[in-house]
C-alpha cells in the first residue's frame, strides 16, 4: 500500500513495495526485490506532451541507500525550480554521481550477510581494492566504459587469469548495481567486452596439489606417530579423514560424537557450503581422544590457549621432516588414488568421502543419501592400511568389501 505525506528516516528504511510520496513530487519507490530509489515528478514550464497537456516527467535521484532523505528533498527542490523556469532537468540538472569505489563499498556492505564467512566477503572487496580502485576507484560510476574496464583487466588477464576473471565479475556487479540505482545507463561494458571477445582466450591450467604416493603413506604415518607435536597429530588426522586443512584445524569438540563415531564438520567451514559427516575409525579416535584432557574448545589447540593450530603448522612439519614435493592438501589425492586403485571403491563413494559434489543438480536432487555406511567401510579400510593394522597391501587388494 502506497504512503502519502511526509516520510521519515525510519519509514524510508522499512516501507514495503510501492511508490510512497513525500510531497512536492518526491517519491520513494520500493521494488519487490527490496531495492529503494528516489524519483521526483515535475512539470516543465512551456513544454507539452503529444496530447497538448503539460509535460510531466519523472527523474531518478539515486538509491535510498546512498542518497539520504534530506539530500533527495534538496535535489527534488532543485529539479522543480529548473522546471518552473522552463528548463528540462534531464539536460540541465547537476546530479551528484557516486564514484566506482563508493558504489563498490555499498555493494560489499549489502552482500555481507550472503557470504559463508567474513573471509569470502574480504576477498570480494580486496580484489577490487587491489586491481580496480587504483585505476577507476575515483571515477564517477557513469563514466566507466570498456576502455576503463580493460585498464583493470588487461595487465593481469594472462598471468593471473583466475583473478582477472573474478575481477571482471565483481566490476560487472558494481556497474549493474549502479544502473539499478539510476546512476548509469546502457549496456554493461563487462558484458560488451565478453561478447566482443576483446580479450584473448586463456586456457585455464588445472591446479594440482603435490601428493605422496599411496604406497609411501604407511611409513610416513609411522614416522608421524612417533612424534608428540600437535601438528603431527593434526596431520595424522588429516591424512586418515581426507579432509581439508581448514576443516581439521577448525574442528571443535562439540562436532565430535563418540557414540555414533561421527565428526560433523559444519557448513561454514565446508567448500560445498553444506554440513559434512565424517565417519570416525578406531585409529582416528585414538589420535583425538587423549587431547580432551587439554580442555580446549578446539580439538587441535595451538600455542595460544583456546586457539587452533596455525594454517601453516602442518606444512612446516613436512618441511622439518624433509618431505619434499608433498603438500598437506595432496593427501586427499593420495586417498583418492588408493580408493580407486586398491579399494576399487565406486566413484560416488570415494568422491563423497572427500566432500566433493557428485553429479548434476538434477541427480543431487534425487540422491539424498550421503552414503555414510559405505563411506564408513571405505574409511575403515583406509585407516587400517595407513596405520599398518592389516599388514600386507596384497591382502587388502584381495579383500572383498561390499559398497
Amino acid at each position: 500500500m502506497a504512503l502519502t505525506g511526509k516520510l521519515t528516516k525510519k519509514l524510508v528504511e522499512n516501507l514495503g513495495p510501492g511508490r510512497h510520496g513525500d510531497g512536492n513530487g518526491l517519491y520513494l519507490v520500493v521494488d519487490p526485490s527490496g531495492a529503494r530509489r528516489w524519483i521526483v515528478r515535475v512539470v516543465v514550464k512551456g513544454q507539452k506532451n503529444k496530447k497538448g497537456a503539460p509535460l510531466r516527467t519523472d527523474f531518478g535521484l539515486g538509491g535510498a541507500d546512498i542518497v539520504t532523505l534530506n539530500q533527495a528533498r534538496e535535489r527534488a527542490l532543485e529539479y522543480r525550480r529548473m522546471a518552473k523556469q522552463g528548463l528540462n532537468p534531464r539536460f540541465n540538472a547537476r546530479q551528484e554521481i557516486p564514484t566506482f569505489e563508493e558504489v563498490a563499498q555499498q555493494v560489499h556492505i549489502e552482500r555481507l550477510p550472503t557470504w559463508k564467512n567474513a573471509k569470502h566477503g574480504a576477498q570480494w572487496i580486496n580484489t577490487l581494492r587491489d586491481y580496480a580502485f587504483p585505476k577507476i576507484g575515483r571515477m564517477p560510476v557513469d563514466s566507466i566504459g570498456q576502455p576503463e574496464v580493460l585498464m583493470c583487466l588487461s595487465p593481469i588477464w594472462t598471468d593471473k587469469h583466475e583473478t582477472a576473471r573474478r575481477l571482471a565479475q565483481r566490476i560487472k556487479i558494481v556497474l549493474d548495481m549502479a544502473k539499478s540505482k539510476g546512476f548509469r545507463s546502457g549496456e554493461n561494458p563487462v558484458t560488451a567486452i565478453k561478447e566482443a571477445q576483446v580479450l584473448p582466450k586463456v586456457k585455464a591450467k588445472p591446479k594440482h596439489h603435490k601428493a605422496m604416493a599411496w604406497q609411501d603413506v604407511p611409513a610416513f604415518y609411522a614416522d608421524l606417530k612417533s612424534r608428540n607435536a600437535m601438528a603431527a597429530k593434526a596431520l595424522m588426522f588429516t591424512c586418515l579423514t581426507g579432509s581439508r586443512t581448514g576443516e581439521v584445524l577448525g574442528a571443535r569438540w562439540d562436532e565430535i560424537d563418540v557414540e555414533t563415531r561421527l565428526w560433523t564438520c559444519p557448513a561454514v567451514r565446508m567448500k560445498t557450503g553444506e554440513d559434512h559427516r565424517v565417519p570416525l575409525t578406531d585409529e582416528m579416535l585414538s589420535i583425538i581422544e587423549p587431547l580432551r584432557a587439554m580442555q580446549s574448545d578446539y580439538v587441535f589447540e595451538g600455542q595460544k590457549r583456546h586457539k587452533p593450530l596455525s594454517n601453516m603448522s602442518m606444512l612446516m612439519l613436512l618441511r622439518r621432516m624433509q618431505v619434499e614435493g608433498v603438500t598437506v592438501h595432496g593427501f586427499r589425492s593420495t586417498f583418492r588414488d588408493w580408493a580407486s586403485e586398491v579399494a576399487n571403491a565406486p566413484r560416488e563413494v570415494a568422491e563423497m568421502s572427500l566432500a566433493h559434489t557428485v553429479g548434476s543438480n538434477v541427480e543431487r536432487a534425487y540422491a539424498r543419501s550421503d552414503l555414510l555406511e559405505k563411506r564408513r567401510a571405505l574409511m575403515e579400510r583406509w585407516s587400517n592400511y595407513v596405520s599398518g593394522a592389516l599388514g600386507d597391501v596384497v591382502a587388502l587388494r584381495g579383500k572383498n568389501v561390499s559398497y
